[in-house]
């Protein structure tokens, strides 16, 4: 194959090891092009991020939006969660057999990764690294540049497209080999390690559990509004977010839908507070004493006024602040 190039799909996450399995086999000559899965735990800011990377490596960028087929494994998961409600083993399985299908697609020589042996706990062990592989209809044509010796030799490997004695033996979770060649290749700007999925957070993904629990058939609208703001639930059927910031204030009044409420206290710092649901008049009450409890009020009871259109907000209810005890059992 001596002269002849090689198209391969390298998918890249953004973070520095994806970037470093690119320059690893941007170093033996072959034409790359970077895959990118849009899925909605990330936020628009990692799609602008790997689209300057690309510019930087001098590769093209297939991006596809993966959403609804991840909002359906994260509602069933055939393999379950991680320490979070991530369901990391399923996403890999979508993400790569997607980027089988791309390499099928442009005629591609084989698919590769950044992935780490040990590196992750749920999804780069050994088995996990081989279900993947399987899964994803990649067996043989899955090439991990950067353990790659610590593994069993792919097709392209042993065909000759890639020569397997210019590849890594890194594994656990150690970053000083990675650092060193970013070191070496002058890559001083990448995120810091950990996937960047939202789901591995506890705060979030205790809310997301929350949301799957009660509203298994959520929206991505229901999804957004989990990266905002204080969640209470009033009741199976009803659930408050409360704004903290004013950015999350916008955010919230952007993502209000059709029959939901939106509540702030006027003339005063206030969030903006959204309730979500069949609520009744208690709810409403329960939903202003708690814009009430996070407005700059001296204490006492508050206006609270509330209605279907921000900042109208035709109706105003007069309320207590609610007091931590309840918000402590109520806050997800």
């Amino acid at each position: 194959m001596a002269g002849q190039t090689v198209r391969a799909i390298g998918l890249l996450s953004g973070g520095l090891d994806s970037i470093l399995a690119i320059r690893l086999l941007q170093e033996q000559g072959l034409a790359i092009e970077a895959f990118h899965g849009i899925l909605p735990v990330h936020g628009p800011e990692l799609l602008a991020w790997v689209q300057r990377i690309c510019q930087e490596l001098g590769v093209p960028l297939y991006a596809v939006d993966l959403e609804e087929p991840f909002f359906e494994l994260l509602r069933r998961p055939r393999y379950g969660y991680g320490s979070g409600m991530n369901p990391c083993l399923d996403c890999h399985i979508l993400l790569f057999r997607r980027a089988a299908d791309r390499m099928r697609e442009v005629g591609a020589a084989f698919v590769f990764t950044g992935e780490v042996l040990g590196e992750r706990p749920m999804s780069q062990h050994r088995e996990a690294l081989r279900l993947v592989e399987r899964q994803s209809g990649l067996q043989g044509y899955l090439l991990r540049p950067l353990s790659a010796r610590l593994l069993p030799p792919t097709v392209p490997e042993q065909q000759g497209l890639v020569d397997r004695e210019r590849l890594l033996d890194i594994q656990g979770r150690s970053r000083k080999p990675q650092l060193a060649l970013a070191q070496k290749y002058g890559l001083y700007e990448f995120p810091s390690p950990g996937g960047g999925c939202r789901l591995t957070d506890p705060g979030f993904a205790r809310r997301a559990r929350d949301l799957l629990s009660h509203h298994p058939d959520f929206t991505r609208n229901d999804f957004e509004l989990l990266k905002v703001g204080r969640h209470f639930r009033l009741s199976p059927r009803t659930r408050v977010i409360a704004g903290r910031t004013e950015q999350e204030n916008r955010r919230i009044v952007e993502l209000a839908q059709e029959g939901d409420l939106l509540f702030e206290v006027k003339g005063t710092g206030s969030p903006v507070t959204l309730l979500r649901g069949s609520a009744d008049v208690s709810d409403i009450a329960l939903a202003a004493a708690i814009t009430g409890r996070y407005a700059d009020t001296p204490g006492g009871p508050v206006r609270v006024h509330y209605g279907t259109t921000y900042p109208d907000l035709p109706e105003a209810i007069v309320v207590e602040p609610a007091q931590e005890e309840l918000l402590a059992r109520l806050r997800v």
